[in-house]
């Protein structure tokens, strides 16, 4: 059972039934023997802006591949709740319709973009599926032309000077697999570690996409080492250990709890 460290009404204000929502029930993932997430029952999406914290190996980055179906489910089901009503049973769905959904995830390990420039890696990204033939290659442009002023507005924002080149460091392609996201729309966002390594003018950047992400109805939930993102951004931060979210609450509540100070964040933290 979650416990709720700032009461029910705070935890679920009336603003939350306009925002879409995921339901986990019963989610169960093993490895090699060995319980990483056991969900009985929880709901995402409440706020606009949620963080979900733990110790390492405490599932988190398990549960939200998961919900993507990246990762397969033991037992469980997980479903979207559509703002407009009724629900997608994502736990059916392959990871490839999650975004058809508006469910998008950024990568918590970034291995792609070495062979594409960045342009091109963000074009197969927001390309439908008939533009991905190599026998459609001609209809390029209309993909080109349908986004070109959005892909320049974020590469301009994040300072990416070609977009021509590839990207190099990490914190390039971090930074434009977040890019990728955006171009989705998503209308429910999962960022795993989006501003590791990246440095504070950057970091500030992603925060403050989010934030107007969220204020433009946008359901996120971030899992970000960096507790500092945490307090400031997240409006409920959620605290998962051995597998389960164990507490719930405003991010001061969270960040004073003795619960969470004791298995995570040290007495020097609060």
């Amino acid at each position: 059972m979650v416990a709720d460290v700032v009461g029910a009404e705070a935890a679920v204000p009336a603003e939350a039934v306009t925002r879409p929502r995921i339901r986990v029930q019963g989610a169960v993932k093993s490895f090699s023997g060995r319980v990483v997430v056991d969900v009985d029952d929880l709901v995402l999406g409440d706020r606009p802006i949620q963080g979900l914290i733990g110790p390492n190996g405490a599932g988190k980055t398990t549960l939200m591949r998961m919900i993507m179906h990246s990762t397969s489910l033991d037992r469980g089901r997980i479903a979207l709740l559509l703002a407009s009503g009724g629900e997608v049973a994502l736990s059916a769905l392959p990871p490839n319709r999650m975004a058809g959904h508006g469910v998008v995830k950024s990568n918590q390990v970034i291995m792609d973009f070495d062979k594409l420039t960045i342009w091109d890696s963000l074009l197969l990204a927001v390309a439908e599926a008939r533009y991905e033939q190599p026998h459609r290659i001609a209809s390029e442009r209309t993909v080109f032309d349908r986004h070109e002023g959005q892909i320049r507005e974020y590469l301009e924002y994040f300072g990416f000077a070609d977009p021509a080149a590839f990207a190099m460091s990490a914190g390039e392609k971090k930074l434009l697999d977040i890019v990728r996201c955006l171009l989705l729309r998503p209308t429910f966002l999962l960022l795993d570690e989006p501003t590791a390594g990246l440095p504070e003018e950057l970091t500030e950047k992603v925060m403050a996409v989010v934030r107007d992400l969220a204020a433009g109805g946008t359901s996120v939930v971030i899992v970000e080492h960096d507790l500092n993102v945490i307090w400031s951004l997240c409006d409920e931060v959620l605290f998962m250990a051995e597998g389960s979210v164990i507490l719930r609450g405003d991010p001061q509540a969270i960040r004073e709890n003795r619960t969470v100070v004791e298995k995570y964040l040290g007495e020097g933290h609060v």
